[in-house]
């Protein structure tokens, strides 16, 4: 099974995506944003070259989306490491900042 590193921002990121979409509407569909984003965390971390070059925003950074989100993250030997988790509309140069 491939490594996922899932950085502090990240894992922010996720916790408030849940809590929007809990308010939003229901626990249970943030719930199922959660596992979704799992899975597909998942099979990135299986075949990290998948998602989409973002080298204009960081060097090796690479991109994939779900739903309205993009999983923002870096390639590893054995897996990925999960850097930003951000909806596609945001100014994402400004969102990703220094990484």
């Amino acid at each position: 099974m491939a490594r996922i590193v899932r950085r502090p921002a990240a894992v922010r990121d996720l916790i408030d995506l849940w809590a929007y979409i809990e308010a939003a509407g229901s626990a249970d569909r943030a719930d199922a944003m959660i596992q979704q984003i799992d899975r597909v965390l998942h099979t990135i971390a299986d075949h990290p070259l998948i998602g989409r070059q973002r080298d204009e925003l960081h060097p090796g950074l690479r991109s994939y989306p779900v739903g309205r989100y993009l999983l923002f993250y870096l390639p590893l030997p054995d897996g990925v490491d999960l850097v930003r988790v951000l909806y596609g509309g945001r100014d994402l140069l400004a969102a990703l900042g220094e990484l």
